[in-house]
């Protein structure tokens, strides 16, 4: 593979911005790639793979480099050359990668297998964490399947399609899919692509949404007529999938803390065809009272650490701070809280998250069964989806039922 310097510097910037100053990595990929229009889908994807690769596998890398952050210009160069020598890449007869030592760095590369902090590259904290929660042979097991590229997975709207009708439209323009067993309105898309530039995007045909997360919608059993509430909503994804499950019938309710994260949900929600959608900001506890009993279904998509979406989000493990636990935990039982007591006597709340540890999932909803808001519930299925298994995200999703 020839390396052509204005993609290699792109890669430079994109690693300053997210391992230096704390931009998100799909937002620096995002702004990188409008650069210059004349790169082509192979050139946008070398950039994109790269850092999205060397995010991954950052603390790795800069062992074996021999460099710590905060990153200088030329450490982020050492870290490449790092990368290319143990992909196989031969290096550019540039100055910047004069006497690179790559026997040295595939000796140190082999040297550091034993370490799994290091190998998988997490910080220590995490992969005690980790170890603690699932078990060592779990969590290897884990790490493992969370380094590894995400498949690109579309979300079929049925309220304006079928699956093979999307399939039939993408591949008259290039896109080839294959449908994914068990998963009835998922496609996964064969070779990674621009997909938002087709028709069938523009159309409102499908969303991009992992196969684990179409879960959710399904197990909540929301059906035509019914008043259903999703607590969490963010941009939509899951409303938008609730939206077709119930055929563009009753109501429902999707809500936020974040207005921003509610007009996306909207302009997403035209393009789908979702009519029954109503967007409701939540600004205080009065919110939520004045829903009291009145909903048949209700999500609960909590916020979590995200473990669970890291091959997805690999910069998300850096971000990570220990003290962030407790305070998630404690904000995901007071969803289950209050939200509990939006649901009629009959209705069903599903709890979810798109973390793999115990802490957040199984034990919350232990202790909110045990606790006096939990009085009246059932616990009627719980599906802990790991990503090693599944080759999807990690997720859990636990399904509840309130006493009529």
């Amino acid at each position: 593979m020839r390396m052509h310097r204005n993609l290699v510097i792109a890669v430079w910037d994109g690693l300053d911005q997210i391992f230096n100053e704390g931009t998100y990595a799909d937002k620096a990929v995002e702004q990188l790639l409008r650069r210059d229009k004349r790169w082509g889908s192979r050139d946008r994807g070398f950039i994109a793979e790269t850092i999205y690769e060397m995010v991954r596998y950052r603390r790795l890398y800069a062992e074996i480099a021999e460099v710590a952050a905060p990153f200088k210009r030329q450490d982020l160069q050492r870290m490449f050359a790092v990368w290319a020598v143990l992909r196989g890449h031969p290096l550019p007869d540039w100055k910047e990668f004069n006497q690179t030592p790559e026997r040295r760095i595939k000796g140190r590369f082999d040297a550091l297998q034993g370490t799994r902090a290091i190998r998988e590259s997490v910080p220590d904290w995490l992969d005690t964490l980790g170890s603690e929660s699932l078990g060592s042979e779990k969590w290897e097991l884990e790490l493992k399947a969370l380094n590894e590229q995400a498949e690109v997975v579309l979300r079929v709207n049925r309220l304006k399609t079928t699956p093979g009708q999307v399939r039939e439209s993408l591949s008259g323009e290039g896109f080839e899919t294959d449908a994914v067993p068990g998963y009835p309105d998922a496609l996964k898309l064969r070779e990674r692509a621009n997909v938002f530039r087709s028709q069938a995007f523009q159309s409102g045909w499908f969303e991009i949404q992992d196969a684990s997360s179409q879960l959710v919608g399904p197990l909540l059993g929301a059906e035509p007529g019914m008043r259903v509430i999703d607590a969490c909503a963010g941009a939509g994804g899951k409303s938008l999938h609730l939206a077709a499950l119930m055929q563009n019938k009753g109501q429902l309710l999707a809500m936020d803390i974040h207005s921003n994260k509610l007009r996306e949900l909207k302009k997403r929600a035209r393009r789908a065809g979702a009519f029954n959608i109503e967007t409701r900001p939540i600004e205080s506890s009065k919110t939520f009272k004045r829903l009291a009993g009145s909903a048949d279904r209700v999500l609960i998509d909590a916020p979590c650490t995200g473990l669970g979406v890291l091959r997805r989000n690999p910069d998300a493990k850096w971000k990570l701070r220990p003290e962030f636990i407790p305070e998630v935990v404690a904000t995901q039982q007071q969803l289950l809280q209050d939200c509990s007591r939006l649901l009629k006597p009959g209705g069903k709340l599903v709890y979810a998250t798109c973390s793999i540890l115990p802490q957040e999932n199984q034990q919350q909803v232990a202790r909110f069964l045990e606790s006096e808001a939990g009085q009246g519930f059932g616990l009627e299925k719980e599906l802990p989806v790991s990503a090693h298994e599944s080759g999807f995200d990690g997720f859990y999703i636990a399904l509840l039922g309130k006493q009529g």
